[in-house]
């Protein structure tokens, strides 16, 4: 008799040690759990903002958030849009933006919540017979869950630092897609007021020559040109305010505005063109260090690392449960209690599934992630140079037009008039002349503005943030060619 109460003294005693390791353990798992960050995890993306945009982003989860960002948009839609504003209110007014930020939460709960360890299951079972009620009490524990817990929370973090960047990434879209917005919505601006100044001095000119065909000083041949001349600026500016207000309304998409904001007012010009060209002799380097959408690949790959690990790690074990059991077997006619108490361990026999094709499918996706990481780096690197390229490219070619083409039309235009006047050349030649100068500044207008959109698409190309815009500055070389067939 003394030796079973001994035995189940030492029993209860090892039991309650290792409910008190089980306590300990399941406390130190709480205390490394992860707690949502103040800012909703926006402390990555207002660093990238800052840095490379060297502007103010917000995630709007407050009416205060909210009319604080409200307040600065009505304070920059107030004066003239520069470029820098409207970038600025893209980022406080994108709606498409703002549901960014609110995937980014989701990343931050979606990474609380892997790092939870598993809740216990608890079981209670009451069995009655004539002679006896049984009640049995479990606990059981996901001890596999338990184990594998700090691998997993590991790859939940990274895969919320992915959420990061890609939130960080989408704003420099936005960013971007303003920008270009802008300078095409500006530069179609400009070429209709051009156009909205050539054609009042082409009406004009077609009423003189209508009044000199009246008194027969000129000629019907003479009077249709200035007529047809006169056609073809009011088609061309038509054109040209339909594709400016077209622009306009993009520009409005990007930013976000309605209602009473789209009465906002652009200048009647693009900025002027610096007074030299970037040198980024290190352009590739760059790109590589601090591409976005890179630096996304790399966390991948780590993720997939440990993802990989932990299926050579747990390949034998799928299932691994603890149960802490207490069983009160109550006598009817005594009324006397026994309690006993144990503990079961269940586990899975790997006889078919040995996890070679888990660890298998784990090595591929590493590997693919891996190749793709490689193929994305070489593809920036060649990104960069060509964005570089079509950055002097488009800079000489504005610069040279502005320098050079232009003043010379000038010159040109006014000797041609002075020739006219002084009746040594017909009026086919003062048309012809007026015709192949309107064609030079509508090139000088669009290589200008492919000039700042090739910037815009040199800092995607460094930093991230979508695709370049394409099919904009191959503009210059056709418009060009059709002013040089329309000059003959």
């Amino acid at each position: 008799m003394a030796m079973m109460q001994r035995n189940q003294t030492e029993s209860f005693s090892t039991c309650r040690r290792t409910a008190t390791m089980g306590v300990v353990l399941i406390g130190l798992l709480l205390s490394g759990c992860k707690t949502f960050s103040p800012n909703g995890g926006m402390d990555l993306v207002a660093g990238i903002a800052g840095e490379e945009l060297r502007k103010d982003v917000v995630a709007i989860r407050t009416a205060d958030e909210a009319d604080a960002a409200r307040a600065h948009v009505d304070a920059l839609l107030r004066k003239p849009l520069t470029a820098e504003a409207a970038v600025q209110v893209a980022l406080l007014n994108n709606r498409g933006l703002q549901a960014a930020y609110n995937a980014l939460g989701f990343a931050e709960a979606e990474m609380i919540q892997a790092s939870l360890p598993p809740a216990p299951t608890i079981k209670v079972e009451r069995l009655t017979n004539p002679f006896e009620i049984e009640i049995e009490r479990r606990i059981v524990a996901n001890i596999l869950s338990l184990l594998t817990l700090p691998a997993r929370a590991s790859v939940a973090a990274d895969r919320f630092h992915q959420a990061q960047l890609r939130a960080a990434e989408e704003t420099l879209r936005i960013a971007a897609d303003a920008r270009r917005s802008y300078y095409r919505a500006v530069a179609a601006r400009e070429l209709a007021g051009f156009l909205d100044q050539a054609k009042s001095a082409a009406e004009t000119a077609a009423q003189l020559a209508r009044r000199l065909g009246e008194t027969g000083a000129m000629n019907k041949l003479d009077q249709a040109r200035e007529q047809v001349f006169y056609a073809d600026i009011t088609a061309q500016l038509a054109m040209t305010r339909q594709r400016a207000a077209r622009e306009r309304e993009r520009l409005v998409r990007a930013l976000g505005l309605w209602g009473g904001d789209l009465d906002f007012r652009l200048p009647g010009s693009l900025p002027v063109l610096p007074r030299k060209a970037q040198t980024l002799p290190d352009i590739e380097a760059a790109a590589v260090t601090r591409r976005v959408d890179l630096q996304i690949a790399r966390i991948e790959l780590q993720a997939l690392a440990k993802t990989y690990d932990l299926s050579q790690a747990s390949r034998f074990v799928n299932l691994l449960d603890l149960s802490g059991i207490r069983k009160t077997q109550k006598e009817r006619g005594t009324g006397e209690n026994l309690d006993t108490r144990g503990y079961e361990v269940e586990f899975q026999i790997p006889i078919f599934d040995l996890g070679e094709a888990r660890v298998r499918m784990a090595a591929e996706t590493y590997m693919q992630a891996f190749n793709r990481l490689t193929e994305k780096a070489i593809n920036v690197r060649s990104e960069a140079r060509e964005a570089y390229r079509s950055y002097r490219s488009t800079y000489d070619i504005a610069r040279h037009y502005r320098s050079e083409v232009l003043p010379l039309r000038k010159i040109i235009s006014d000797e041609t008039l002075l020739r006219y006047n002084a009746m040594q050349i017909d009026v086919f030649a003062l048309l012809t002349e007026a015709r192949q100068r309107i064609a030079a500044t509508n090139q000088a207008i669009e290589a200008q503005r492919d000039f700042w959109l090739a910037s815009v698409d040199l800092g995607v190309a460094v930093v991230g943030g979508g695709g370049a815009g394409a099919g904009e500055t191959s503009s210059v070389v056709a418009a060009a060619q059709g002013g040089e067939a329309g000059g003959h």
